[in-house]
Parts: C-alpha cells; sequence; structure tokens
C-alpha cells in the first residue's frame, strides 16, 4: 500500500474521531501502516458491518478471535466426494482382477479338456491295450489314464455315456494313441478286428536269436523281418521293463536281442510291426514279475545282465535240468575274476563270428572282440540269443557249486561238471574217446550197409 492511501486513511480516522492531539493517533496510524503492508487486503472482500470503527487493537484482535470460521461447503463437499471416489477403485479393481483370473483359469481349463477330447498335441505312439472280460467304463478310463492316452477319466466317462457306449466296449487286444480323438477311441475300443485278417499262430523257440525271429515273421506274413527288426530295437512303447534297459548301447549289435520272450503268439497277417513288437514287449514285461526284479536286485544284477548271463546258460545247457548247474559255473567264474577273468563260453565266441560279424554295417572289430568271451573279460555286451523263463529262473537261483568247469557230451546227452582243470582235461579225455568209438562204430555200420546193399544188387 502507498504512503498517499496512509495517508488519506489517517485523515478519515482523525475526521470521523475529531481527535485534538495527534500523537497517539500517528502512534496508532505507524502500526496500522505496518499492518497494511504485512496484507493488502483484497478490495473485493466485503466488509462486516460488524467490524469495530474505532481503531483499537485489542478490540480488533477480540473481534477475530470471537468471529466464527467461514468455510466453503461446496468444496468441503467436493474433497469429500473425491475421497468416497477414491475409497472404491482398489475394490474395483480386486473385483476385476479376480473376474479376470477366474475367466483365464476356466479358459484355460476348457482348452485342456478340449485338446485332450481331440486328442490335439499329443504324441502318435500306439500302444497295446489288453481288456479283461466284463470291464466297466471305469475301469477302462484308468486303464487309459495309466497308459498315457487320456488325461481325464472323468471327462471320458462322460464322453462315452453321452454317446452310450457304456456296456459295448470289447475285450481283448486293442490298439490305440494319444493322439486319437475320444470318438476314435471308444470306436477302436468297441470294434472287433480280427474277423477282418487271418489269425497266425507262431512260436519262438527258446534260443533265437532276433534274426531268426524276424524270419518267422516275415514267413508268416505277419510283417517284414527288417520293420520288425527295427522297431523292436526302437522300442519306447512305455512297458515297465524298459525303465530298466541301459542308455550305453554303443558296442551292442542289437539292443534289444534278448527280449524277444519265447513262447506262442496269435498275431494277424499284414499287422504294423509296432504293434507286433508290443505284443512281444507286452509278453515280456508280464513275465518279468516284482519278485523277479527284487531277486535280481540282491544278486546286484541289471536286467540287461540277467538277459545276457541267461543267453549263454540257454545255449550252453543241454537241458531244463542243468541249467541250473550251468549257471552256477558262470556264477563262480563272475565272483573270482582274479582267478577266472574269461568266461570260456563257446557260444559266445559262435555268436561274435556268425551272427555279428555278418550283419554289422561297418566292420568294427572291437564289437566282435566285446561278445567273445574267450577275448574279453566279463559278460558280453549284451545277450546272444533270447532266453526261455527256465534259464533267467536258474541265473536268479544263484546255485551254489564249486563248479568251474563243464562239458557235455553230444553223444550221451549229458554234461560233466568239474571243480579243477585236471578234472575238466580228464572229462575231455573220456569224451573224445567216446567220440573215437561212435565214429569208428557209424563207419563200421555205414561199411556193413553199404556191402548188404551191394550184395543185395548182385543178387
Amino acid at each position: 500500500m502507498s504512503d498517499n492511501k496512509n495517508d488519506e486513511v489517517l485523515d478519515d480516522l482523525l475526521e470521523e474521531i475529531g481527535a485534538n492531539d495527534p500523537q497517539p493517533l500517528d502512534e496508532a496510524a505507524e502500526l496500522l501502516k505496518e499492518a497494511a503492508e504485512r496484507h493488502d487486503p483484497d478490495p473485493e472482500d466485503e466488509i462486516d458491518p460488524d467490524a469495530p470503527k474505532e481503531f483499537d487493537l485489542s478490540a480488533e484482535e477480540d473481534y477475530y478471535d470471537e468471529r466464527p470460521v467461514r468455510r466453503n461447503p461446496q468444496r468441503h463437499r467436493r474433497k469429500r466426494k473425491k475421497k468416497k471416489q477414491r475409497s472404491r477403485v482398489p475394490g474395483i479393481l480386486i473385483l476385476v482382477t479376480l473376474i479376470l483370473s477366474v475367466s483365464i483359469c476356466l479358459s484355460l481349463v476348457i482348452i485342456a479338456f478340449g485338446k485332450d477330447v481331440m486328442g490335439i498335441g499329443k504324441d502318435d505312439s500306439t500302444h497295446l491295450m489288453v481288456i479283461p472280460e466284463g470291464s466297466s467304463t471305469d475301469e477302462i478310463a484308468s486303464m487309459l489314464q495309466d497308459e498315457g492316452i487320456i488325461r481325464s477319466p472323468e471327462c471320458f466317462k462322460l464322453f462315452s455315456r453321452l454317446r452310450k457306449s457304456d456296456e459295448q466296449y470289447i475285450a481283448g487286444e486293442h490298439f490305440v494313441r494319444p493322439n486319437m480323438a475320444y470318438e476314435a477311441i471308444i470306436e477302436e475300443l468297441t470294434t472287433i478286428h480280427l474277423e477282418e485278417q487271418e489269425t497266425v499262430e507262431i512260436t519262438f523257440p527258446e534260443g533265437i536269436n532276433i534274426y531268426e525271429a524276424a524270419d518267422i515273421l516275415e514267413q508268416n506274413q505277419i510283417c517284414s523281418a527288417s520293420e520288425f527288426i527295427f522297431y523292436f530295437n526302437s522300442g519306447g512303447f512305455g512297458f515297465k521293463f524298459e525303465d530298466k534297459l541301459p542308455s550305453d548301447t554303443k558296442l551292442k549289435l542289437n539292443r534289444m536281442e534278448g527280449y524277444v520272450f519265447p513262447d506262442t503268439y496269435f498275431f494277424t497277417t499284414n499287422m504294423e510291426p509296432e504293434q507286433v513288437c508290443q505284443k512281444i514287449y507286452l509278453n515280456f514285461d508280464n513275465k518279468m514279475t516284482d519278485e523277479r526284479y527284487k531277486r535280481m536286485e540282491e544278486l546286484g544284477l541289471s536286467l540287461d545282465q540277467l538277459i545276457t548271463l541267461a543267453s549263454i546258460v540257454q545255449k550252453e545247457a543241454a537241458n531244463t535240468d542243468t541249467m541250473t548247474l550251468v549257471a552256477s559255473v558262470f556264477w563262480n567264474r563272475l565272483d573270482h575274476p582274479d582267478v577266472f577273468p574269461l568266461l570260456q563260453s563257446d557260444p559266445t565266441s559262435n555268436y561274435a563270428n556268425d551272427v555279428v560279424r555278418p550283419h554289422m554295417d561297418v566292420y568294427d572289430a572291437s564289437i566282435i572282440e566285446a561278445y567273445d568271451t574267450y577275448q574279453s573279460a566279463g559278460l558280453p555286451p549284451g545277450a546272444i540269443c533270447n532266453p526261455g523263463i527256465e534259464a533267467i529262473d536258474a541265473v536268479l537261483e544263484k546255485f551254489e557249486t564249486n563248479y568251474y568247469y563243464f562239458i557235455a557230451n553230444i553223444f550221451t546227452g549229458q554234461t560233466e561238471f568239474s571243480e579243477t582243470l585236471e578234472e575238466h582235461e580228464q572229462h575231455q579225455v573220456e569224451i573224445a574217446s567216446e567220440e573215437d568209438e561212435y565214429i569208428a562204430s557209424s563207419k563200421a555200420a555205414e561199411a556193413e550197409a553199404a556191402a548188404a546193399e551191394e550184395a543185395k544188387n548182385a543178387e
């Protein structure tokens, strides 16, 4: 505020109160001037008519102390409204987030069930399912889940009920794949296919190798030999015993030699080779019971070692009665590698030269030597034939003897066992002598027969 304006205010006050002594008024004016400089009033502000006209600082202070505080009700209401709006925002956000989360979860569940029903995004491996007689839909759904064909048994049961397929399932063997839709799976499980093709009964004898088994299948028009060998060695069908197989097979000629379980099978002509393999895998899986696995682990054997040793016993034993004794000889040698580092089994040498060598794509002497137990210590890298259950059980029995040698007498059918090398050599001499006698008697018989034939012709 300017000095002229202050003077005008002072003159008006003097005029109004008619003061004759200007000194007190001058002092008051100075105070008023200072107050005016600190606060320049807004000219638009209304002057309260109740305000004191006489300039009295104490009265002015009392007035302003007793003056009620004026509030802007509209501004206050606006603030309260904003505050109320802000308090609702977190709740709305939580609700929206919850709705979105539930929607996303439901969408994912629906998509997952839809993909399972349609078989989308699942592998195309073929699985052999054997449905027992009188199986319910619940049991079949559980079997499908255990095989990895479906993920939701409840969804499958609902689908089966809607399709009115309950009580329509056919007992027996069926081949299904995870990438099949529920509709196709039910169609397969309620259809008999064996009538469409000729059923073929074949028998794999004990001791044959995988090539001989493949030839039997091809000769009976079941599948080609080469395809069988390829798929049988590939495996990966999800059977229990497959998890126990070794991963390192670089020295093995055929990864699955020894697992073509000798038995009688019923196939159909022109079957898919994968289906043929699965039937054989299933049979082997069923024969290897928990008790056999338990005993195998007690002996410290892997599955491949068990089958490999059993294949040697199968080839060496003249009959099932001598299998436990033959197995004991190889057990004794394996348990004393410092004294008997080599098993020295003739069938392993024969397999190396007669089977491994001619079937190698690229010649590798290390593989041939690995199979020949006259050259390599311990067990060969894999089986040399496909052993039967008797040979497997003979190995698992681990019959205790002191035998380290044996020799089969092909003329008598007997097997001679020895504890020492001297005994073994004596048996060799005896058998050789019997062989000479047999040869001599055979030649004499042939000569006698020839003479008789000549005399007959002379007449």
